[in-house]
């Protein structure tokens, strides 16, 4: 009788095992580096050839265009919660523009709609192809996905290294329902927008009340992290699911 081959422990903190096959090619590294090079020298030029407007000059443009800027942050935002890009710089662009109150309210709605955008965008699409736009997230969000539900979506919303997109694209996938996608993302982004909505209010007015928000924001956040981190090792992994 032929042994099974061994399955290797599965680990969160560490993405799916490599696949050679799937490794960037030379002209794909020398791309990336020469788009970092190359917007590098950008901001160079940019910081010495053009004159920025300062942080308060910026929000008196803001707070004088009524709520036309406030609408369009927040369509902006959910354009990008779409997307695989980092809402993280949205968020402390919202802090930078409109404050801690204004900027938590406004980039928490943005991220929810563009969530819950993902989400159905991804019903659409359908199980199989929403697999391959996930590429190295697939399995791990679909094997803690499956039949799970809000916590699940919970613990992946805090978990460190999982970005927002492949969470709001494997949940319109992989069977949670409505409800609880949204009930556990909204409760789950809060402290993390807060966080980072904190930091952009702290660089444009760096006083203590800022700097007293970002402390326990971020005090929450790890807490919940840590929560996440331990219920999620505790938890059996189900097997892979067949690729359809």
């Amino acid at each position: 009788m032929n042994a099974e081959p061994a399955v290797p422990e599965f680990d969160p903190s560490s993405g799916l095992p490599d696949d050679p096959a799937k490794a960037p090619s030379l002209w794909e590294n020398y791309l990336r580096n020469g788009l970092l090079i190359a917007v590098f020298l950008l901001m160079v030029w940019l910081a010495f050839n053009v004159h920025l407007p300062s942080i308060e000059e910026i929000r008196s443009r803001v707070d004088g265009t009524s709520w036309s800027a406030r609408f369009g942050f927040i369509i902006l935002y959910a354009l990008v919660a779409i997307t695989p890009i980092p809402i993280s710089v949205m968020a402390i662009c919202g802090g930078l523009l409109f404050g801690v109150f204004q900027g938590t309210a406004f980039s928490l709605i943005g991220v929810l709609l563009g969530s819950w955008a993902a989400y159905w965008l991804a019903r659409a699409l359908g199980r199989a192809t929403v697999r391959k736009l996930m590429g190295k997230h697939a399995v791990r969000i679909e094997q803690r996905l499956e039949s799970r539900g809000l916590l699940a979506v919970f613990m992946l919303r805090l978990m460190p290294g999982i970005p927002y997109w492949p969470v709001n694209y494997g949940s319109g996938a992989f069977g949670v329902s409505q409800r609880d996608y949204l009930v556990a993302s909204a409760l789950s982004v809060i402290p993390g927008q807060l966080s980072l909505v904190a930091i952009g209010s702290f660089i444009a007015v760096p006083n203590v009340f800022n700097g007293v928000v970002i402390g326990i924001s971020w005090i929450v956040v790890g807490v919940l992290t840590i929560w996440a981190y331990l219920r999620w090792r505790r938890q059996p992994v189900p097997a892979a699911p067949v690729a359809s």
